[in-house]
């Protein structure tokens, strides 16, 4: 019976997962892309990359956690079939990504000046400096596209936001060929390139998205019209306790493997190139659970909002075992190809034999990493994002890092003592947040029965 269960809920999950997988795995292989063009170029480009994307995707990973908000809330609303509460969602959230977006290109803009103060070796700073401003400029369209897809997929729609980042990634790829290169009388503007890139296919995702969401009679019942009238702080405030939190649980998790990068540089440039080749490859893997992730959230805002705690844990734990399955897969691809892999990137001998042993450590935390992102998941589904928060700032700030500093530069491990400090941190955070899930889905069960039962 049990088994029954599980794969009925494993195939609802997948068919709202995969589109959110596809299209994660779109991002993720133009970013794929980016590196193996710009390490044709070079360690040190490869290297700028890596530094400058270490900085720009921890912010952009903030403003991805603040615009998630919507989707368990509208989520929730569905289950409960309120659409009045839908659309002040959707509106009080499209300011609140409006702002953010705008708050964290000023941020980067102010901070880029000073990665010459991070001890990285001169010759990537220089490189990396104008790649990140012209990926920054990136962030207002892909927070407008965020603030529509949130919102659909809170309405248990995926696969219109995977059309649009397939279509547009592929057209990233291809525009990084030209412009990288200078192929077809196009500028040979190397890792500049691949920042023109981005820009030019973000903004065409949040004009594909936009135009979708109003031309789509699905849509028009929800009433989403953009504008700051009738705006409520209460609401403000509820989107905000949610999206701010997660948007610190990115910071936490993906400011730990940036600051990964920074103790790289301190080691070297060929170390650096070849954390940003492993940290590539176990990206994809990662945002692929993330699909998973997102399924869970709106799956347990749903049954949350029809008050089903059952179907609710059966649910969340069902998906728990769909990632453990998936990611033991990608471990075991990992270490069978782990010699091969950074030969797709370079072919400098020195960098490739660092990035194959760390190619080992990321085939090690793939459990944790799987069962970490659909924890955060199905915990921002029950609207519980403080204490995932705390978890996630204990396990990679006060653990995971520090061990890895002390295993990378006093112990003497270098590279390998960094990426077994982020092992550690990923596997806190998985055990925390499981039972995370188990205790609190357990309680909500405990008091629906003494409801029904009094």
């Amino acid at each position: 019976m049990l088994i029954n269960q599980y794969f009925r809920h494993s195939k609802v999950t997948f068919k709202l997962a995969y589109p959110v997988m596809l299209s994660q795995l779109g991002q993720v292989m133009v970013g794929v892309a980016d590196n193996i063009m710009v390490g044709r170029l070079g360690a040190e480009p490869l290297a700028a990359a890596s530094l400058a994307n270490s900085i720009f995707f921890m912010v952009l990973m903030f403003g991805t956690g603040v615009s998630m908000a919507m989707t368990p809330l509208v989520a929730m609303a569905q289950g409960e079939n309120n659409l009045g509460n839908i659309a002040v969602y959707f509106r009080h959230g499209s300011v609140i990504n409006l702002v953010c977006a705008i708050f964290l290109f000023l941020f980067i803009l102010a901070f880029s000046p000073l990665l010459g103060h991070l001890n990285q070796p001169e010759e990537v700073v220089i490189l990396s400096i104008p790649y990140l401003l012209i990926i920054t400029l990136s962030l207002l369209p892909f927070m407008f596209f965020q603030n529509y897809k949130q919102f659909i997929e809170g309405l248990s729609q995926t696969k219109q936001a995977m059309i649009i980042t397939v279509l547009c990634n592929g057209l990233n790829i291809l525009l990084n060929y030209l412009l990288i290169f200078g192929k077809y009388g196009f500028p040979a503007l190397g890792l500049n390139g691949a920042g023109w890139a981005t820009l030019i296919a973000r903004v065409l995702m949040a004009l594909a998205i936009y135009l979708y969401v109003k031309r789509s009679i699905r849509f028009r019942p929800f009433k989403t019209p953009f504008g700051i009238k009738n705006l409520s702080w209460p609401i403000s405030r509820k989107m905000l306790k949610i999206g701010v939190p997660t948007g610190f649980q990115y910071i936490f998790e993906v400011g730990a493997f940036s600051t990964a990068a920074i103790m790289m540089g301190w080691i070297g440039v060929n170390a650096l190139a070849a954390h940003q080749i492993a940290i590539n490859l176990a990206s994809i893997s990662y945002m692929m659970a993330s699909g998973l992730s997102a399924a869970a959230m709106v799956r347990v805002g749903n049954q949350l909002g029809r008050k089903d705690i059952k179907t609710l844990r059966e649910v969340g734990f069902s998906i728990f075992g769909m990632v453990i399955t998936f990611m033991s897969l990608f471990a075991l691809a990992f270490l069978v190809l782990r010699n091969h892999l950074p030969l797709l990137y370079i072919d400098d001998m020195e960098v490739v034999q660092v990035a194959t042993n760390l190619i080992i450590i990321a085939a090690i935390f793939q459990l944790s990493d799987g069962i970490q992102v659909v924890g955060l998941g199905a915990l921002r589904g029950l609207s519980d994002v403080k204490v995932p928060t705390f978890v996630t700032l204990v396990a990679y700030w006060v653990i995971g890092l520090p061990l890895g500093y002390l295993l990378a530069f006093t112990l003497g491990m270098a590279e390998i003592g960094v990426w077994v400090g982020l092992l550690t941190g990923l596997s806190v955070t998985a055990v925390l947040l499981l039972l995370r899930f188990h205790q609190l889905s357990l309680r909500l069960l405990k008091n629906k029965h003494k409801t029904t039962t009094h």
